[in-house]
């Protein structure tokens, strides 16, 4: 189980940790961002005040961010985010697509033209971390080589309202 302790401190950071209900509140959103407070309640056998308290605090928090659906994840200690890009033996593609698809730590995997074969998004505590990610996508039978690039501050997080926005006709 993990603690839920806004005190803790890791290299000097605080960080925020979750219990296992708040991560099953977090995983209920993300898999049906309209999931009602009363089925989550029933889902994890707490009461409906249990859930709406503990959003309330993720949401002070800021672990909850974009309207409460998506999960800031520096907030409960992940503060590097990577993006690693892989060559990869072309027989061994689907392979080495499974093998990433079990690695926590990966988020979000591409297949891509140009400079490379794969592209992901990573997440790791601190660079200790990220090695041992790193290790493990190349000890994946297939995979040739990786280059990293690290995110240093988010400027513009993902989004889509201006893009939506977009495709509105003004009525003339």
């Amino acid at each position: 189980m993990i603690k839920f302790d806004p005190q803790t401190f890791e290299n000097g950071y605080a960080v925020n940790t979750l219990d296992e209900i708040e991560v099953g509140i977090l995983l209920h959103l993300l898999e049906d961002p309209r999931t009602q407070i009363g089925d989550i309640a029933d889902a994890l056998a707490v009461a409906r005040n249990t859930v709406s308290s503990r959003l309330r605090r993720l949401e002070s928090l800021n672990v909850l961010r974009s309207g409460g659906r998506e999960v800031d994840l520096s907030t409960v200690g992940f503060d590097v985010l990577g993006f690693i890009t892989l060559e990869v033996a072309h027989r061994d593609l689907d392979p080495v697509l499974t093998a990433l698809r079990s690695l926590d730590r990966v988020l979000e995997v591409h297949e891509i033209s140009g400079r490379g074969d794969v592209w992901c998004r990573v997440v790791a505590q601190d660079t200790k971390d990220l090695h041992r990610t790193l290790r493990s996508i190349l000890r994946i039978r297939g995979v040739l080589r990786t280059e990293t690039s690290l995110a240093l501050k988010e400027h513009i997080p993902y989004r889509i309202q201006p893009l939506l926005r977009g495709l509105i006709q003004p009525v003339h």
